[in-house]
């Protein structure tokens, strides 16, 4: 505390010599201002008089006076004193000046000490000159002429000595007192300096326990105040370095959990402000970076039933649930949870969001799915009943039409037979259990292959398919059989969507590590909303075209499970009435790792 005080008298002396410099030096400079000013005006006026007494030639009221060299000798002579001379006509033409060329110089008719010269005999101001840029003292005395209008002689004296005097005054002025200022801080610091370092210490001590460092202080052996504060102090840190690593490590705990969480965890005060928030809260929201503590929950959360929900909990509900959807185009769906919460007089509510988007997709597909199952055996198990009554019912006696009718539900059969054996393939598929041998292939001879199956279909629908591949094309890894029905299913729906008169071209190329396969025609193309969907099961971009020609809408979605199950990927480039392209990706071939066969 003394050593606080000697700080106290020592800030107050400096204050009070502050403000006892501070008017001394203020009015010092307007007195030593105003002496020189009025000393200098003097001068003027004595030059002046001087100048009145021996006068210019006579010559002054000559048009084109700059040209008298007798007057530029007498300007010369009278400017030999130190002051600057002017002379100046009544319409204010600068005739000649000791310091300037008087054709550069403006109009000086408007200058005050002009007006007042030429009004009452003399005229004085204190102005900054535009023509040598510095602040003169400006003294002019009426001059008359005989024979003509009378002229002006102004004399004029720079303010710079003044100002340097002021500011040696003030040098001087402030140099003493810094030095009373250093004997008088040299003294309070030889008298508080048997208290600042122990002070020091305890502050050192202070600073290293903000920071988490809680080793104890050594205390002196003084006996005094000082050494009951140290070891207070040391008492305070050793209980507030056990508390904060309790704290430490159940927050260490907490956050793990919560940071490990898929689910998104978020907890809100009673006004509605967000306390906490793990990564998954942000991540399902769709943030760019986590919502900072304090934020408004109305200005993160875009879905009405959630805020619904945390509102109702914080008006006394003890748990709301309710589902909420985000995104647009593909949309996600979390079962919210929302719990109250209450700490001593604080309530608030936690905020649990559980991502149910896999299983609304698996319901949606498992609806889809057993519906275009339905339909798809449908169609043809009527067809083969009404046929098969009608023959029963007697038409099997008519020779015209009974073969007819046979043929129907020959080929209706036959689609059910496709259908069935489809959806066994791609239930091998999804249980990981479709037999694959993957051996080395020639990307040449299988794309050969594949085009000379597919050429008697394209020619009766007067279609040319061309082959084009990339030279020296390495081998590929890949099962024969399956990747052939990958390529076969893209020709056929090739031939099938593309008008008579259409071409078909079939290449290759290789790139990297794999070799991409691509089918491209010039039939009816595909709607770019419709092409992130055509290789799921059972979609038709033309239903009624797909069955026309016989398909059964697992074509692409068994050509994509192949090609996934390669190694490789598909997909389309497509324009409505441009044509299609499809792409689809094989591992290249490497002798290092020999044929494997996949399955069960």
């Amino acid at each position: 505390m003394r050593l606080n005080l000697f700080w106290k008298l020592g800030f107050a002396f400096f204050a009070l010599l502050i403000a006892a410099l501070l008017p001394v030096d203020y009015y010092a400079q307007r007195a030593l201002r105003r002496d020189y000013e009025q000393s200098g005006f003097e001068q003027l006026a004595a030059i002046a008089r001087i100048a009145l007494a021996s006068p210019p030639p006579a010559s002054l009221s000559t048009t084109h006076i700059e040209d008298s060299a007798s007057l530029r000798e007498w300007v010369a002579k009278m400017a030999s004193s130190g002051v600057r001379v002017t002379v100046i006509t009544a319409n204010g033409l600068v005739l000649a000046d000791s310091q300037s060329d008087p054709s550069t110089m403006e109009n000086h008719a408007g200058r005050p000490e002009i007006r007042d010269a030429f009004a009452g005999g003399a005229g004085q101001s204190i102005r900054h000159s535009v023509t040598i840029n510095r602040d003169l003292l400006y003294y002019a005395v009426r001059l008359p002429v005989a024979n003509a209008p009378p002229v002006v002689l102004r004399f004029a004296l720079p303010l710079q000595t003044v100002d340097e005097e002021i500011f040696e005054f003030r040098r001087r002025l402030w140099l003493a007192s810094l030095i009373m200022l250093f004997v008088t801080g040299m003294a309070s610091l030889l008298i508080s300096r048997s208290f600042s370092a122990r002070v020091e210490r305890l502050r050192l001590f202070s600073h290293r326990v903000a920071e988490g460092d809680f080793r104890p202080i050594e205390a002196d052996r003084s006996g005094d105040a000082m050494e009951a504060l140290a070891g207070s102090l040391n008492e305070t840190a050793a209980r507030l370095d056990r508390t904060i690593r309790t704290l430490t490590e159940e927050r260490n705990l907490s956050s793990a959990i919560l940071g490990s969480m898929v689910e998104g965890v978020a907890v809100v005060n009673g006004a509605e402000r967000l306390v906490f928030a793990n990564p998954g809260f942000a991540g399902i929201l769709g943030l760019d970076v986590p919502p900072q503590s304090g934020s408004a929950l109305v200005e993160i959360v875009r879905q009405t039933e959630l805020i619904e929900a945390v509102r109702r909990v914080l008006k006394g509900e003890p748990r709301v649930e309710a589902e909420i959807v985000t995104g647009t185009l593909r949309q996600h769906f979390f079962a919210a949870t929302v719990a109250s919460v209450r700490a001593a007089e604080t309530s608030g509510a936690v905020i649990v969001l559980h991502d149910i988007t896999d299983l609304r997709k698996l319901e949606r597909v498992r609806r889809d799915f057993v519906a275009n199952v339905s339909h798809e055996f449908r169609t043809p198990l009527t067809a083969i009943q009404g046929f098969s009554e009608t023959l029963l019912a007697g038409a099997i006696n008519d020779p015209e039409n009974r073969v007819k009718f046979l043929e129907i539900i020959q080929e209706h059969s036959r689609r059910l037979a496709r259908l069935t054996e489809d959806l066994l393939m791609l239930s091998k598929m999804d249980a990981d259990r479709l037999d694959m041998e993957v051996r080395r292939l020639s990307v040449s001879q299988f794309v050969e292959s594949c085009v000379e199956s597919a050429q008697r279909p394209a020619a009766e629908k007067d279609l040319r398919i061309s082959v084009n591949l990339q030279d020296r094309l390495p081998d590929i890894a890949a099962d024969r059989r399956r990747l052939a029905e990958v390529l076969q299913n893209l020709l056929d729906n090739a031939i099938q969507y593309t008008p008579s008169g259409g071409q078909i071209m079939v290449s290759a190329s290789a790139e990297n590590d794999e070799v991409t396969i691509t089918v491209s025609d010039t039939g009816i193309g595909i709607p770019q909303v419709d092409q992130p969907r055509i290789f799921e099961r059972f979609y038709r971009v033309d239903v009624a075209r797909s069955r026309e020609v016989g398909g059964t809408g697992l074509g692409l979605s068994i050509a994509k499970h192949l090609v996934e199950a390669h190694g490789g990927r598909i997909w389309v480039e497509s324009e409505i009435g441009q044509g299609s392209q499809f792409h689809f990706t094989v591992p290249v071939f490497d002798a290092e790792r020999p044929a494997i066969r996949l399955g069960h």
